[in-house]
């Protein structure tokens, strides 16, 4: 039989699960949630540009480089 621990029901629990890790643990489950989050984002951002909400942004930028307020990037040489 495999021993798994209890649910945590709370914010309150996991953050005293995760105070209470070995150093080595706490590093490895801070690496994955930083790597979750970026999916997220990435995602959320993939959604919004697919649904049209960062036209506004590409719209921006096109005026403001035809009224020369910027430069192409990368710079070209």
């Amino acid at each position: 039989m495999v021993d798994y621990a209890p649910a945590m029901s709370s914010v309150i629990e996991i953050e005293s699960a995760i105070s209470s890790l070995p150093k080595k643990d706490f590093w490895k489950l801070a690496e994955w949630f930083d790597q979750e989050k970026a999916k997220s984002w990435d995602e959320q951002m993939q959604g919004d540009a697919e649904a049209g909400r960062l036209d506004f942004l590409f719209e921006e930028a096109s005026a403001s480089r035809a009224a020369g307020h910027n430069e192409p990037w990368p710079v070209e040489a």
